[in-house]
């Protein structure tokens, strides 16, 4: 008799899940895909590609208040809020086309509607359908993929219209005359950028004495130099603890007594994680306290055939990582790695912050390792040094590697200025292969180009 393929069955059409659901596939499993909204997830629907796409757009217009330092005459834009909903709509349409297509060649069946565990073994799918009920599955193994949702603390109540949470602002109904952004870690700064290369005042409410106070703080000075030659007012030390609305504008009150007002108010202060109503309990797997479920190294559950991907498994919250994890989680649940083998070193994942400029990071922080005791060797090369940089009139931001003193191993950059996401790519290859400075050193790379900097810091 014919061996019936392994069932595998994914709740969360994210990055994680259709990575998971395509190598799964590929690898001879019976895939099915439950999604209730975009395959492709919150990342092609609320979050990464709707902000980078408005990020995109305000960076067009931010480079044209500053084209008299390329050689021409003033430029002038203004958004045209209609176009900009156009484009997002159109980007997100193609790429769910594509994701779709993806799944579909690789013979994978997908369900539209919310999935929940009935129990180990059997997923329930509402459909919606009047009258329908419920689609049961059956499967061997489980994929959970969730993701996130803005976290609303209970003194904000969003409403759409003046108080919005970052899923109402892309982009929302009018560009805000004055946007207050209550948080200062990436998601906020990033917004921040958008919004004043709309042409709108921001303020940004900073409850510790940086911006992006995980990072580095030569890296977050950077930015927040840049903020102030933009105009932005930052609040630093100051923890918001109510939003109201007056009149046709929003009052946001600090702890310390301070009260900023604007027309707009934006919450950008982290996600919870979407595990409430999936049936977890009814399948034994277990959460931690803020509700995420841990995972092992082979992003398994406690219940060792479901797996987690992507930010329901509380690691790293980039769409890059939750792939990677989808991907491992095919391999090992189609028995690929039944022993111990290279697994996600969440430390040497690479980051973005599509400000301007941009920053991005891998690997070990300057500050982390002096706090640590770490010893390392620190290059730096600011990008005023940089031929291309110059050409492109933004000389803006520096490059900075840190390595192993006696080894030369490069352990980790930052990378500030034009082009800084597809530069670190480098800097994360040579900390994930465990390069050294002389390979970066040795390398013949274009000239003129931004990259030349990387073997500059490197020497």
């Amino acid at each position: 008799m014919p061996v019936r393929p392994p069932r595998l069955v994914v709740i969360g059409g994210g990055p994680g899940g259709n990575q998971a659901a395509t190598a799964a596939a590929r690898l001879g499993a019976d895939v099915t895909i439950v999604e209730r909204d975009v395959i492709g997830g919150a990342a092609h629907l609320w979050d990464c590609i709707p902000s980078k796409a408005m990020i995109a757009t305000g960076n067009a217009m931010s480079f044209m208040h500053r084209s008299h330092g390329m050689g021409l005459g003033e430029l002038t834009a203004a958004v045209d809020v209609d176009a900009l909903k156009r484009r997002i709509a159109d980007i997100e349409e193609h790429l769910n086309r594509s994701v779709v297509d993806l799944l579909t060649s690789q013979g994978v069946t997908i369900v539209r509607g919310t999935g929940r565990l009935l129990d180990a073994h059997t997923v329930a799918v509402d459909t919606g359908g009047a009258g329908n009920g419920d689609v049961h599955v059956e499967a061997d193994m489980i994929v959970l993929s969730t993701g996130t949702r803005p976290r609303i603390p209970p003194w904000a109540k969003p409403d759409g219209d003046r108080i919005l949470s970052t899923r109402q602002a892309y982009p929302p109904s009018a560009i805000p005359e004055h946007l207050i952004v209550v948080g200062s870690g990436v998601t906020g700064v990033e917004f921040v950028h958008m919004f004043r290369s709309f042409g709108s005042r921001v303020s940004l409410i900073v409850s510790r004495q940086q911006v992006l106070p995980d990072r580095d703080p030569e890296v977050a000075a950077a930015l927040e130099e840049d903020f102030l030659r933009r105009g932005v007012t930052l609040l630093k030390g100051a923890r918001a603890e109510a939003i109201e609305r007056e009149g046709e504008g929003v009052a946001v009150k600090c702890d310390d007594g301070r009260v900023a007002r604007g027309s707009h108010a934006l919450l950008a202060i982290g996600s919870v994680p979407n595990s409430d109503g999936l049936g977890l309990e009814a399948a034994g797997v277990e959460v931690d306290e803020r509700g995420f479920i841990p995972i092992s190294d082979h992003c398994q559950s406690n219940v060792k055939h479901i797996y987690v991907a992507g930010d329901l498994s509380g690691k790293v919250p980039l769409s890059s990582v939750a792939a990677m994890q989808g991907r491992k989680i095919a391999e090992h649940a189609m028995g690929l790695h039944t022993r111990q083998h290279r697994h996600l070193d969440y430390d040497k994942a690479a980051q973005a912050i599509f400000t301007e400029p941009e920053i991005a990071e891998v690997g070990v922080h300057e500050a982390e390792a002096f706090a640590l005791g770490r010893k390392i060797r620190v290059t730096k090369v600011p990008f005023a040094a940089n031929a291309k940089a110059l050409v492109n009139d933004d000389p803006r931001g520096f490059v900075k590697i840190l390595s192993d003193p006696y080894t030369g191993v490069v352990l980790g950059g930052s990378i500030v200025g034009s082009h800084a996401a597809e530069l670190i790519s480098v800097v994360a290859l040579a900390v994930t292969a465990g390069l050294r400075l002389g390979d970066l050193m040795d390398s013949l790379l274009v000239h003129p180009t931004l990259s030349e900097s990387l073997a500059d810091a490197a020497d």
